[in-house]
């Protein structure tokens, strides 16, 4: 994406959100303008940086764990038809299901603080990476795998130069498919115990004080933390799999 177009496009989103804030005209939505300055306000003097340091603590927390299992585990299970055979079924069945009904189950088990919203973000990154690992692994052509090993390339080395770069672009794929589900689901977690992270200040300026432009200044933050994730996530991609922008 070219950065003109993504200037036209937050311009075009800011045109619309005044218009709609001249027709509506209520305290419930406010103009740009005013969000933007409470914006720039709470981010000097207010809560609104310790509120976005944490929630972006939490979502790191979660990716770095997520890739850190999921992608090994997928390498293996892409490697083995047998573990595969074992393990589908049960990936088969969780995978399709909605991470956020593990919310309350999850807030339950383990409680207040950060583990739990760490937990959840987990979950949904998890499964992702993992399947997407798992086909990439799996669709690596065998006589590419049987001229590396002819060089005598233990599984270390396989994984290392033939499976890891492999898997890159499907472990980003994965990152980029569910940074937007994790932080929207990390919203809902922040609900419940605990007094700290974006989804707390946001429902506590909107539903307990009543301040609509500190509502959309921290719904502004959580926004702005999913789109550098996923700009993040492009960047590494360029980075790191530089042989897919070969033409």
């Amino acid at each position: 994406m070219k950065q003109r177009d993504l200037i036209y496009a937050v311009v075009a989103l800011l045109a619309i959100w005044h218009l709609a804030a001249l027709v509506v005209n209520r305290p419930i939505l406010p103009a740009p303008l005013t969000v933007a300055q409470v914006f720039v306000s709470e981010m000097y003097k207010g809560d609104l940086v310790g509120h976005f340091l944490v929630s972006l603590w939490r979502v790191l927390a979660g990716v770095a764990i997520s890739v850190g299992t999921a992608a090994p585990l997928g390498v293996m299970l892409g490697q083995s038809k047998r573990l595969s055979s074992i393990f589908s079924p049960l990936i088969y069945l969780l995978y399709p299901i909605p991470k956020v009904v593990f919310v309350p189950v999850v807030l339950l088990f383990l409680g207040i603080g950060d583990l739990p919203k760490i937990v959840i973000i987990f979950l949904i990154l998890f499964f992702q990476i993992l399947v997407l690992v798992r086909d990439q692994a799996a669709s690596l052509r065998p006589e590419l795998l049987m001229s590396v090993s002819s060089l005598g390339a233990g599984r270390r080395a396989l994984f290392r130069y033939v499976y890891l770069p492999a898997s890159l672009p499907a472990i980003l794929t994965a990152l980029r498919q569910s940074v937007g589900t994790a932080v929207a689901v990390l919203y809902i977690a922040e609900l419940f115990a605990t007094q700290r992270g974006l989804g707390y200040y946001i429902y506590l300026s909107g539903s307990t004080l009543f301040d609509y432009p500190a509502m959309y200044a921290g719904v502004m933050t959580m926004s702005l933390l999913g789109l550098g994730l996923y700009f993040t996530v492009d960047w590494l991609e360029k980075r790191l799999c530089k042989w897919q922008f070969v033409s």
